[in-house]
């Protein structure tokens, strides 16, 4: 890496990890530390009325450092919290040469490297539960600073709070801000509890493709790859769900998938082209079960993350305790709106948008104009776990008709939070029917609906062998674990979600410097002093560039000789 990247700090802890090396000390050692403790379970377990200290081995990341003399305290940051550390120079230096404690602990080691330590538990004069080093190794070198959050009387001080650093920089993030951890850690509970109610249930978890020769189970835009050996495009799949009742045809009781599925469309504060699903579909079974079964394992859920059937989001107390209320999407949208769909043309319907100042076009269908119609005055206000039902059948292309009413689908949608959580069917499994719904979708592709189903003939050739009466749901495990940690935005509750490249200045090619009278040795340095184009060099003052270039030089001790203020005045800058 060249120098002149490099910050102050970042060059000396570079060079005490060339000084610890000197000494015969390897700051990155491969050998096991055996720790045999952690930071709350030692203060979880302290007794001081024990007969003897606890003889303790453990390690961690120094957050911060308070030395006295030939005494220290040092912080740790374990997986699981904090705890105090007491070292002195004569415990962990018990011969003569001291090194260890006077140039290592107190001079090379910086706030962010790893250490280990081993001693006993005790109790400080001010009551802190505290480890007294006995032995101490040196695990790991930081070689660039942690930002410094500072806490005093309740109230955070320089805190690491960016949005667009924390998404980028999530291992920082998750090292300054302790609340980060505790989110990722419920979202595990989150889908361990999920997976167990689903095994108690008796249903098998199983692993479909994640590269489809056709993207179905959904309406979405894909990700298109190639695949070189066949020559052929295969898509990032939109849903798990064809898949999946495929394995229901081959003769499954129950399958389900927790796994990522893509969709090349917008991102906001409750999209990510990349989420996680949970897809389940048990033979025997219609929507109604459905819901039941699901308003059970949400309750179930939510009590194992929050300890009640209760989660605060925004402000505002969800309750997921059963039942939830039940809602035709037709009568929500006569509710919120005052127009009855019930019967209505697509053009009738078109009309209606118009007259409420809907945004649409040509290629949206009857379902598509629904479904903007729903999302604009009626999603959002369910804050309560509600199951919209009963989708027309344009809406549900996989969907078995309504057993009363042809013109609709046994179809929930449960809506939480005024946002969509999980979306269930009876499923369809007459393959005549399915064929013509598919049918139906290529004709509004060809209209220009970029969205709309390809056919899978496969899938309707299993189809066609039979697959029993089967209900199957999809929900979102992003939206679920934002709903139980009351989050608002997805990027909370993912590690790593998706970004805009990072914006970098622009700078100028060496050889433009060059062609202009600079020495090639130099530009590295102006481009230090932010000088990243020719023409930021246009009409400047000479002697302010060359005392620039002169104190950048001092710093980095580079090996650079300084040009003359009439060098300077010699460049050619147009």
């Amino acid at each position: 890496m060249n120098i002149l990247e490099l910050s102050e700090q970042e060059i000396c802890r570079r060079n005490s990890l060339d000084q610890l090396r000197a000494m015969g000390i390897n700051p990155y050692p491969a050998a096991e530390f055996p720790v045999n403790a952690y930071s709350t379970e030692i203060k979880e377990n302290f007794d001081d009325n024990a007969d003897a200290p606890r003889e303790v081995c453990i390690a961690g990341r120094m957050m911060s450092r308070r030395i006295m003399g030939k005494a220290s305290f040092a912080e740790l940051l374990d997986s699981r919290g904090r705890i105090q550390v007491y070292i002195t120079r004569d415990d962990i230096c018990p011969g003569e040469d001291k090194e260890l404690y006077n140039s290592v602990f107190k001079k090379l080691l910086d706030l962010g490297d790893f250490i280990g330590v081993k001693g006993f538990v005790f109790r400080t004069q001010t009551g802190e539960i505290s480890v007294h080093a006995k032995e101490l190794t040196v695990l790991a070198k930081s070689i660039k600073p942690l930002p410094i959050v500072k806490e005093k009387d309740g109230v955070t001080y320089d805190s690491f709070d960016d949005p667009e650093l924390r998404y980028r920089q999530r291992y920082v993030d998750l090292i300054v801000n302790p609340d980060v951890k505790d989110t990722f850690l419920k979202r595990a509970t989150v889908v361990k509890t999920l997976r167990t109610a689903l095994d108690e249930a008796g249903y098998t978890e199983v692993e479909t493709p994640i590269l489809q020769p056709i993207p179905g189970g959904a309406s979405a835009r894909p990700f298109i790859t190639h695949h070189n050996s066949l020559d052929v495009d295969l898509y990032l799949r939109i849903a798990t769900e064809l898949y999946l009742k495929r394995l229901i045809v081959g003769g499954f009781e129950g399958v389900y998938e927790i796994g990522k599925n893509f969709r090349n469309e917008g991102m906001d504060k409750s999209h990510n082209p990349e989420f996680t699903c949970m897809e389940l579909y048990v033979q025997y079974k219609d929507y109604n079960w459905m819901m039941a079964f699901t308003e059970q394992i949400l309750e179930r859920i939510c009590i194992a993350v929050n300890g009640k059937p209760e989660s605060v989001v925004d402000g505002q107390t969800i309750s997921f305790k059963a039942p939830f209320r039940r809602l035709p999407i037709l009568e929500a949208i006569k509710e919120k709106t005052g127009y009855d769909l019930d019967g209505k043309s697509e053009d009738e319907i078109r009309e209606i948008c118009k007259k409420l100042e809907l945004e649409i076009d040509e290629t949206m269908g009857k379902g598509k104009l629904i479904d903007e119609i729903f999302g604009e005055f009626c999603e959002g206000t369910f804050i309560q776990p509600t199951f919209i039902t009963d989708y027309p059948i344009e809406m549900s292309p996989l969907t078995k008709k309504h057993r009363t009413n042809p013109n609709l689908t046994e179809r929930f949608e449960l809506m939480v939070n005024g946002k969509e959580l999980a979306n269930a069917y009876s499923e369809l499994n007459d393959p005549i029917d399915q064929e013509e719904r598919f049918q139906d979708q290529l004709r509004l592709s060809e209209k220009g609906d970029d969205e709309a189903m390809f056919i899978d003939q496969d899938f309707l050739r299993a189809l066609q062998y039979g697959m029993p009466p089967t209900s199957g749901i999809g929900i979102g495990i992003d939206r679920l674990v934002m709903l139980m940690t009351g989050q608002t935005q997805i990027q909370e509750v993912l590690f790593f979600p998706q970004m805009r490249p990072e914006k970098k200045a622009p700078r100028d090619a060496a050889a433009k410097y060059v062609a202009c009278g600079v020495a090639e040795s130099l530009v590295p340095v102006l481009q230090k002093a932010g000088y990243n184009l020719v023409s930021d060099l246009k009409d400047v003052n000479p002697q302010k560039v060359q005392q620039q270039l002169g104190e950048i030089i001092k710093k980095y001790k580079l090996d650079i000789e300084k040009p003359s203020v009439q060098d300077i005045a010699n460049w050619q800058i147009d």
